[in-house]
This record gives C-alpha cells, sequence and structure tokens, in this order.
C-alpha cells in the first residue's frame, strides 16, 4: 500500500515479521553436465556451513556492541571483514546498507535474539537452492548478469531472523496505542500504524532500517559460506571466486520513494509486503551494467519447481509503483500443507526428480511442499504479460537446503 507523505502513515504489520526477507541469486560456470557426481557432497557442505531450522544458531555470533554495527552498516559491515566484495555491495538493493537505521530504536529482547542468528537461514519457506539454468529467454540481459545456460546457480532465501520478528512484534503491540492517540480506525489489529512524520512513525522506520541492514548483512554471510562450499567442493583455490553475485533484492519492506500518481510526482511510502522492487531501465542505483537493462527481478519457485530471473520495466513505475511478487503465494496453510503430505514421502519424490534434499524437520519439508503454492508459471506469464518484468532466464533446482 502507499501513503503520501506528510501525512502519510507507515505500519509495522504491512511490512512483515519477517522484515527484508529477500532473494540473492550467485551464478557460476560451473557446468551442470560436469558438476553432478559432486551435488550430493555439495548439498550437505552447504547444510553444514549454512546453518537453518527453527532459532537455529548462526555461522557468525555476535556481541551487543557488533550487532548495533550491523544495523548502521548492513553489507558494509560484512564488506570491511572480507565476506563480501565491492561487486557484491554494487548488484545488492539499496548497496546492501539502508541509510537512517538506528539500533536504539530496537528493544534489548531483539537484540538478544538477533546476536546469536547471523549467518543462518532459519525456516518456514526460507532456503538455500543450487539450480541449473535452464533456458536463457533474453541472451544479451543473460550475458551482463552472467548467466549461461546449462551452469549452476544458487539461490539464497532468507531475512531478519528473530531478530526482525521481534521488532515487528514489538510495534505492532505498542502501535495497538498510537492509532487510538491519532484517532486512526482499522478493521485488522495487525494493521496498526503511525503517522509516517510522528515520533513513533519515525521510530520504527529506524528500527525497521536496523532490521534491513541486519537481513542483507545475513545474506551475504551466507553467501560467503556458499561460496566456502563450492570451494571445498570442486577443489578451487581460494582466491578463484566462483560465484559472482548477479543481485540481490528484498521483500517486506517501506520505501520512502518518488512516483508520478495521475500525472503528479508524489513522495510516498510504499509498503511492500510479500512484493519486491521491479524498476525499470535508467534506474540511478543500479550497477553502470544493469541501468540500460532495469533492474534484476528474482522469483523463486518452490522446491521442486522453477525459478525465474527477470527485469523490471519503464512501464512498471506507473502500473505498480515498480513492484512485482516476490514469488507464486501460498494456496495450502501451513497447517493444511502438514496434515496432507508427508515430509518424509515429499524428499524421497524429490530426490526421484534428481533434486538432492538437506532439511532438518520433515514436518517443515512438508509445510514448503510445491502443491502448497500457486503455479509458478502461471504466475511468472502473468508478470510478464502485464509488462511488470521482462522474462530473463528459467532455474531448475537440483539440491535444496531447507530447515
Amino acid at each position: 500500500m502507499a501513503a503520501r507523505v506528510p501525512g502519510g502513515i507507515i505500519s509495522p504489520g504491512a511490512v512483515g515479521y519477517d522484515i527484508n526477507c529477500g532473494v540473492r541469486v550467485l551464478a557460476s560456470e560451473i557446468e551442470y553436465q560436469t558438476a553432478q557426481k559432486n551435488l550430493s557432497e555439495l548439498a550437505s557442505s552447504l547444510y553444514h556451513n549454512c546453518p537453518s531450522g527453527v532459532g537455529e544458531k548462526g555461522s557468525l555470533p555476535l556481541s551487543i556492541k557488533e550487532l548495533e554495527q550491523v544495523c548502521r552498516q548492513g553489507s558494509r559491515w560484512a564488506r570491511e571483514r572480507g565476506y563480501a566484495t565491492e561487486e557484491d555491495l554494487a548488484r545488492t538493493e539499496e548497496f546492501g546498507c539502508l541509510e537512517g537505521a538506528d539500533p536504539t530504536r530496537v528493544s534489548q529482547r531483539a537484540k538478544e535474539r538477533g546476536k546469536g542468528q547471523l549467518g543462518s537461514l532459519g525456516a518456514g519457506n526460507h532456503f538455500l537452492e543450487v539450480d541449473v539454468i535452464e533456458k536463457i529467454f533474453h541472451p544479451e540481459a543473460a550475458a551482463i548478469m552472467g548467466l549461461k545456460q546449462g551452469c549452476l546457480a544458487v539461490q539464497i532465501h532468507c531475512g531478519s531472523r528473530g531478530f526482525g520478528h521481534q521488532i515487528c512484534t514489538d510495534y505492532v503491540r505498542d502501535f495497538q496505542q498510537v492509532v487510538i492517540n491519532y484517532g486512526i480506525h482499522l478493521s485488522d489489529r495487525e494493521l496498526v500504524c503511525a503517522p509516517i512524520d510522528s515520533p513513533e512513525g519515525r521510530a520504527y522506520l529506524a528500527a525497521m532500517k536496523s532490521a534491513a541492514n541486519y537481513a542483507f548483512a545475513n545474506r551475504q554471510v551466507l553467501a560467503y559460506q556458499a561460496r566456502r562450499s563450492f570451494q571445498e567442493v570442486f577443489g578451487k583455490s581460494a582466491g578463484e571466486l566462483l560465484l559472482r553475485q548477479v543481485y540481490d533484492i528484498a521483500h517486506n519492506m517501506a520505501k520512502i520513494e518518488t512516483h508520478r500518481i495521475e500525472g503528479e510526482k508524489m513522495t510516498v511510502c510504499v509498503h511492500r509486503k510479500g512484493a519486491t522492487r521491479a524498476f525499470g531501465p535508467g534506474f540511478a542505483d543500479l550497477p553502470p551494467e544493469y541501468r540500460p537493462l532495469g533492474q534484476p527481478v528474482l522469483i523463486p519457485g518452490s522446491m521442486g519447481t522453477k525459478s525465474w530471473i527477470m527485469l523490471g520495466t519503464e512501464a512498471n513505475e506507473e502500473l505498480s509503483f515498480g513492484s512485482s511478487c516476490h514469488g507464486a503465494g501460498r494456496v495450502m496453510s501451513r497447517k493444511s500443507a502438514k496434515r496432507q503430505i508427508r515430509g518424509d514421502r515429499l524428499r524421497q519424490e524429490l530426490e526421484r526428480e534428481g533434486i538432492n534434499v538437506r532439511a532438518g524437520s520433515m514436518s517443515g519439508l512438508a509445510e514448503e511442499a510445491p502443491k502448497a503454492y500457486k503455479n509458478i508459471e502461471r504466475v511468472v506469464d502473468a508478470v510478464s504479460k502485464a509488462n511488470i518484468a521482462l522474462k530473463v532466464a528459467r532455474l531448475r533446482p537440483v539440491a535444496v537446503v531447507k530447515g
């Protein structure tokens, strides 16, 4: 949703509990045919190096002081410690850091939950996936992005873990009184909000940015660990970069942006809950090689289904505030999926299809079964036909790490 600024609102519930849940894609020149015999070993290495699961500890525990530095610096914190390259940051939304984050607006409870989880996937629909680039639809864009048909790629889908969840929980609770104070009437308590230029609104925005920066750093550390796994399995020297970043993009975020509404340019607060940015060619914050193309749009499938890399269009900025879906969306609740699907059988089915699966929980695996989601091909076709984003490449999973 969007609200005018000043006089608009910001809503923690409309941003979501997993602040800056996002997707990162890394591409390689390793051909699937030559790597196929190593995929089981690779899946095991990724599962070991990239912790996953409910409440699972991360690979890089922090002190409270270090956590606060991550909140302010995002991916820059990771770069300063050798976990990122300059190209990684250039190919990350907002260069991996939102200005204006203020960890003093974050509760001690959130900090305690977050300090031990950096460098972890979590559970739910989060995953790390090895894919083969199955088909190229836009050769020029694919070449610039480093996508080669028949080669391996990696997707990382995760966010701000318990840190962001606690921030949302805290502010949804506190804003129950805020809406009363400002005379705001809502039908759903989860949509509580505050005027964006109010002290409460500014406090949440600063806390949300802290969680967003934590999430950027989290995916960056996981990317580092994924590269480490590829080096362990394929025996390359540490100095050779096997996985080059394509892009990292967020969903579950509120952004202050300028858009044209009914012919007039306006500054608005765009809430992208379950949506991702999809700006067209010429967007200044893209790296130079991407500006003529438009912003990469990453739409992952659901463990066993295809995923897509697309490009935002100029027309989309008038259609949907420069936004796209970030996935297919559920057709079955998690409880319903667990009632209907057995995780162990699903794992066997996926492995018969040539997908190596590593999961800490069979019930968690069942929750994220492909049949619990809409048909990704239909969703992507709708996005393409509506001119929201253009198809670049289709990816097929060959190894999946789940919590």
